[in-house]
């Protein structure tokens, strides 16, 4: 079990921003032991552009980022999920979408940067601060010893790194 990879798929609906930083961050975070994708129940068609600029400005290679529909991932052949995480904001009364199946799930809602209003520099700094986030709970989430725990133990560790969004917020 030690040299498995663990897929995750990180859902959202437009899948133009918080998911695909997710991907982004795991990705890199997970240094091989995992392999992430994202996509929306609802795609938008393309990456927000501060999710790009937001990437490259720290160095991570953006040519995997596209806005694609969860349908891609629920056809044959498509890869099968170990963990599924929303980040979908429902305090603002978003609508997440649900996998079916069989994998681990659990909901890191984060607020919408795209959403946010204001001039460039709250803009950028809501999409900064949504990265910021995601980090902390794909750090704590990485560090799990996830082949050494039960399903109950690690499903409840996964709902935590969900809730406890305040102690995760270190600052990096």
């Amino acid at each position: 079990m030690a040299d498995k990879v663990y897929n995750v798929l990180f859902l959202c609906t437009g899948n133009s921003a918080r998911s695909v930083l997710a991907e982004a961050i795991l990705n890199r975070e997970g240094m091989g032991r995992f392999k992430a994708w994202s996509a929306g129940s609802h795609p938008k068609g393309e990456v927000h552009p501060y999710t790009l600029a937001l990437l490259e400005n720290l160095n991570f290679d953006t040519s995997f980022a596209r806005s694609k529909s969860w349908d891609e991932f629920a056809i044959p052949g498509a890869p099968a999920m170990d963990f599924v995480f929303t980040v979908c904001d429902q305090a603002a009364a978003e609508a997440c979408p649900v996998w079916p199946g069989q994998p681990m799930t659990a909901h890191w809602g984060v607020p919408d940067p795209a959403a946010v209003e204001g001039n460039e520099a709250e803009k950028r700094l809501a999409f900064s601060d949504t990265f910021r986030m995601l980090k902390n709970r794909i750090s704590v989430f990485t560090s799990l010893p996830i082949a050494s725990l039960d399903s109950l133990a690690l499903q409840r560790q996964l709902d935590d790194i969900g809730r406890k969004v305040e102690s995760l917020q270190t600052h990096s």
